[in-house]
């Protein structure tokens, strides 16, 4: 499992490590309206999914951000962005900032997403910052596990991951 840090500190990651050429674990997350969600919604499209800490600080906004001006360039690709905020907040951020690209999802009801991924931060009950580029076919095609929940990911791998992708 990836070492992972928060503003410096060591904290216990828990769930299922995913690796390149491994098969997507299904999850259920939830909608801004409180509707289930899963892997298998976006069946047949090729998923890039941003897993934020926490919607409402700077890198996490800055992350959304990118990944919804690069999802309105990318064909057959889904965006979605997984935290544990509440739907609530998620939708009055999205509302707020007028992102139309990527679908906000949380994970706060039963961590599924966290569990699936192995991104369950213990010590905050939040999830580690990473990304997941997952093909048409599920198959995990990239996986970046953020070292430090304040650094950015690298977009511009995950992005070309998500264009390679079928």
């Amino acid at each position: 499992m990836t070492n992972v840090t928060f503003k410096g500190n060591p904290v216990t990651i828990l769930g299922n490590e995913v690796k390149v050429g491994d098969t997507a674990p299904n999850f259920t997350v939830l909608a801004n309206d409180l509707s289930e969600v899963t892997l298998n919604d976006t069946k047949g499209k090729v998923r890039l999914i941003s897993v934020v800490p926490s919607i409402d600080t700077g890198v996490c906004d800055a992350q959304t951000r990118r990944f919804n001006e690069e999802a309105s360039k990318l064909n057959n690709v889904e965006v979605l962005t997984i935290s544990c905020d509440l739907p609530f907040a998620q939708g009055r951020w999205c509302a707020a900032s007028g992102l139309e690209n990527v679908k906000t999802l949380s994970d706060h009801r039963d961590l599924s997403f966290g569990e699936a991924y192995g991104v369950i931060m213990k010590e905050l009950r939040l999830l580690a910052r990473s990304v997941f580029v997952v093909d048409s076919n599920d198959k995990v095609v990239y996986v970046e596990y953020v070292s430090e929940g304040t650094n950015h990911p690298d977009y511009e791998k995950a992005i070309e991951a998500a264009k390679q992708a079928k």
